[in-house]
């Protein structure tokens, strides 16, 4: 009798421990550590750390599809094509790379940003001037007059080499710039009194400085080239209705549809084609009732809305459903997702609980509601949660950290991982399609037809059990048993 027990364990922990589910006439999974070969490449993550991104293949089934549990790719309904995803080169992020020893930042940035070799971010967004992750507060532009631009300290000797980098990994990166504020002397405390506001927190800018203003980013994005480093996108403001960040700038929507308006012929007279995307802020317009619909108030001017791509979105307030109100309004326009954070109120290193949630509110939640883009916040943080500004997040964990001890020790986070099941599989200018069939409590996909004829599936098991799925495109179909709290990401070729 015991030795029965023992052999019905052992088969049990053969079944769940394999990783794939198949019929016994299927091709057997290969599994080799750092190289797989099989028909469908997938990742592995679960909440347990149990699979860390684990790299495995399967292949195509032989036998007729009879399961129940079938998802079907239906490549002919087709929603938005995706621009990429990935996370905020800041100051901060760039400090604690360069401690890094030359040799393992490049090892790391290598895994995140490198197609064939590692994760495939990209998409990144770096501030335009400091953020709340800086290493100090400032403009490109301190000194009153624009002639007086140049870049700072913070890009030359921090951002701009961390970017170079990058660059020669993955040199079709697309690159985000953001504002925190503008240089002060162009600052007015409101827009009735028009008074110098000498500060670096909230303000209003003053109309008679957005000509000089746009020329700022301009200057920025002609700086940034210099160095061959192209400026994808911008957006006026960094959470334009935020006033209390170390550094920041009110701008409602009324105002920033002025000031596009002088800001989109300066980028077209100078001859880039770096695409505006507004607003860059919360889902619920931090409850301010005159702010609400802010995208569509500035697209609803004809001449702001000719130089405007779309809209960016945050998440710290309100509920991504608003990314579907503001395409129902204007599905000429784009949406991408630029900022989202972890920190110790969200318990934000505990992989068991954040997997799950951001994968489902950020990763497949804007995704399916439309999002071309997914970027989260900063992508290296330090373990003391640094460097930071006063004034600023001084709570906020990054989608990795690293040991301040020995700038070696890298702790990955859920913001790290959920990019990463992204941009493995789905690659720029991949469209999202349809996948209807098999659904239960907990799990969530997007399918995906990239450029280079192949499909992409990322699927969420947010259950306490595991789930045997099978996949088909109409040609092939496959299984796999998905563990539970986990996520995992496929790419196969079409034909």
């Amino acid at each position: 009798m015991i030795q029965k027990y023992i052999s019905i364990i052992t088969l049990a922990l053969v079944f769940f421990s394999c990783g794939s589910c198949k019929d016994n006439n299927d091709k057997k999974e290969t599994e080799i550590p750092g190289e797989v070969s099989g028909d469908v490449t997938l990742y592995i993550t679960t909440a347990n750390r149990a699979y860390d991104f684990k790299k495995q293949a399967v292949n195509f089934s032989t036998t007729s599809n009879m399961s129940p549990n079938t998802i079907t790719l239906d490549p002919t309904t087709r929603y938005q094509e995706m621009d990429g995803f990935g996370a905020a080169i800041t100051g901060s992020s760039c400090y604690n790379l360069l401690k890094m020893a030359p040799a393992d930042r490049t090892k790391f940035l290598t895994e995140t940003f490198s197609h064939e070799k590692g994760m495939g971010y990209s998409y990144i967004r770096i501030s335009i001037g400091c953020s709340d992750f800086s290493l100090s507060e400032y403009t490109c532009c301190d000194t009153k007059g624009i002639e007086n631009f140049s870049l700072q300290d913070e890009e030359l000797n921090y951002v701009i080499p961390i970017l170079k980098e990058i660059l020669e990994i993955n040199p079709t990166i697309k690159i985000l710039g953001s504002p925190w504020t503008s240089p002060r002397w162009m600052k007015v405390n409101n827009l009735i009194d028009l008074q110098p506001y000498n500060s670096w927190t909230s303000g209003h800018l003053n109309p008679a400085y957005y000509s000089d203003y746009a020329t700022y980013f301009v200057k920025w994005i002609q700086a940034f080239a210099e160095f061959g480093i192209h400026i994808t996108a911008i957006t006026p403001q960094n959470e334009p209705l935020n006033r209390g960040n170390s550094a920041s700038l009110f701008m409602g929507w009324n105002e920033q549809r002025d000031f596009v308006k002088v800001l989109g012929p300066k980028l077209a007279e100078a001859g880039l084609d770096t695409k505006i995307y507004v607003f860059d802020h919360n889902y619920n317009y931090d409850n301010m009732s005159d702010q609400f619909n802010y995208p569509i108030k500035i697209y609803e001017d004809a001449v702001a809305s000719q130089y405007i791509t779309g809209a960016a979105y945050h998440n710290y307030g309100g509920n991504k459903m608003e990314l579907v109100n503001i395409r129902n309004q204007a599905p000429d326009k784009e949406l991408i997702f630029t900022e989202t954070s972890i920190g110790t109120w969200n318990d934000g290193q505990n992989l068991t609980t954040r997997l799950m949630d951001d994968m489902t509110e950020v990763a497949l939640g804007t995704v399916n509601n439309w999002c071309k883009a997914v970027i989260v916040w900063n992508l290296m943080l330090d373990s003391n949660r640094g460097p930071n500004r006063h004034g600023g997040c001084q709570t906020c964990y990054g989608a990795v950290d690293i040991n301040a001890g020995n700038y070696k020790t890298i702790v990955r986070n859920s913001h790290y991982y959920i990019i990463g099941h992204l941009s493995s599989v789905v690659k720029p200018g991949a469209t999202r399609i349809r996948a209807t069939g098999y659904s239960a409590t907990g799990l969530t996909y997007s399918a995906f037809e990239n450029t280079d004829g192949t499909y992409a599936f990322v699927l969420q098991n947010d259950s306490n059990e595991g789930k045997s799925i099978t996949i088909s495109d109409g040609s092939h179909h496959f299984s796999y048993q998905i563990p539970a709290k986990s996520v995992v990401s496929y790419r196969w070729n079409k034909n």
